[in-house]
């Protein structure tokens, strides 16, 4: 029978291992493993690394690091374990691996770079447990959720459930630009307001409900309407954009604040049974301009005040919008980048329709002059105070 010194003597005869300078050289262009307990991590890592404590490696790791021909550099606190986590990976599959020599504890030693890792409470862990349980989110993911911020423009029926959905996420910034006061005919479709906050200012009626629901994120509020000369600075520091409005003039001037702030929007909208949701992600798919050169005439266009919808229909529709945004922030799954997803629900049916950048985009084409920010309010004018939806 083996003793542990002879195993491990027999783990490293089958992996390479490599010094600390030449790891520190490759900061950024390779993975770090680091394969300690929780407790270990949370007092000091190697900044980057992703965590995955020795004992989950073989069943988890997939998740964590499903490219097997990227380089992976595994670490523990002395070498011991890393030696044996490399001769799992290359067990599973992995054909670049090898393990540092001496571990964190050397590493933090010698003066390199480390870091205190930011990690979730116990109250957190509870909170988000079936994120964490996803390996494609999992606490990483989290923190991420945690520290970003997107804007929601509207308090309606579309930014009532991208909103509670977003809050309940962890999305740990929500900034909702709305300068509208609940009304009794809002609450067929906008569940984030109820009777008895009739008459309050609808972005005060949401901050209400979103921190009642997570006390871990900051609700942001612009009682404000959305022009040219305040776009920028509200728009400053988000992430991405949630659009939730109904009227072409803020579209556009959206549109063009975002291209300007490199900002992504997740767009939709909704008329009567039939609703419409994709993502505007600045010079690398479609812009709104690209979707929507011109708006179409204001008999053509009526907004839902006008037309009707179906209370159910923005729920559907703003939760895409919220699961896009996760989507995005996140860089999971297949984004709707280039994509339009139409939905019928008389039909009970799902549309995806390509879309693509148009080259003579005044906004985002190829010759298109500097972006100027501007008000729109000649465009379908009839809408331009329509509330959102």
């Amino acid at each position: 029978m083996a003793t542990p010194r002879e195993l491990l003597n027999q783990a490293k005869a089958e992996i390479s291992e490599v010094e600390g300078p030449e790891v520190e050289a490759l900061l950024g262009s390779v993975t770090l493993l680091d394969v300690r307990e929780p407790d270990e991590f949370d007092q000091g890592t190697i900044p980057g690394a992703v965590h995955l404590p020795r004992g989950h490696l073989e069943f988890q790791v997939e998740g964590k690091l499903p490219d097997k021909a990227a380089p992976v550099v595994v670490y523990c606190a002395g070498g011991v374990r890393s030696a044996f986590a490399a001769k799992t990976l290359q067990d599973l599959g992995y054909r670049d691996v090898v393990s540092l020599v001496g571990g964190f504890n050397r590493w933090k030693d010698d003066g390199r770079p480390w870091e205190t890792p930011k990690v979730l409470t116990p109250e957190q862990r509870n909170r988000y447990q079936r994120h964490l349980l996803l390996p494609e989110v999992g606490e990483r993911g989290q923190l991420k959720l945690l520290s970003s911020k997107v804007l929601l423009l509207g308090a309606g029926g579309l930014g009532s459930p991208a909103a509670l959905y977003l809050a309940a996420a962890g999305v740990g910034t929500l900034g909702i630009i709305d300068m509208d006061v609940v009304d009794a005919s809002n609450l067929q479709r906008q569940i984030l307001h109820n009777l008895d906050r009739i008459g309050d200012r609808k972005v005060d009626s949401a901050k209400k409900t979103l921190t009642a629901m997570n006390p871990d994120i900051d609700v942001v509020t612009y009682d404000v309407r959305l022009g040219a000369d305040n776009v920028l600075d509200i728009l400053d520091g988000y992430d991405l954009i949630v659009d939730g409005t109904d009227n072409f003039p803020t579209r556009y001037l959206v549109n063009d604040a975002a291209l300007l702030k490199h900002i992504p929007v997740v767009h939709g909208s909704i008329f009567r049974f039939e609703g419409q949701v994709t993502v505007f992600e600045p010079y690398v798919g479609p812009c709104y301009r690209c979707f929507v050169p011109e708006p179409p005439p204001a008999e053509l266009a009526p907004s839902c005040s006008e037309a009707g919808v179906l209370g159910v229909l923005p729920g559907i529709i703003g939760s895409v919008q919220a699961i896009e945004a996760i989507k995005m922030l996140l860089r999971l799954g297949d984004p709707l980048v280039g994509r339009l997803l139409a939905y019928d629900a008389l039909e009970g049916s799902f549309r995806t329709f390509k879309m693509r950048r148009d080259p003579a985009c005044p906004a985002c084409g190829e010759n298109a002059g500097p972006i100027v920010i501007a008000e729109y309010d000649d465009l379908c004018m009839p809408h331009v105070a329509a509330p959102p939806a």
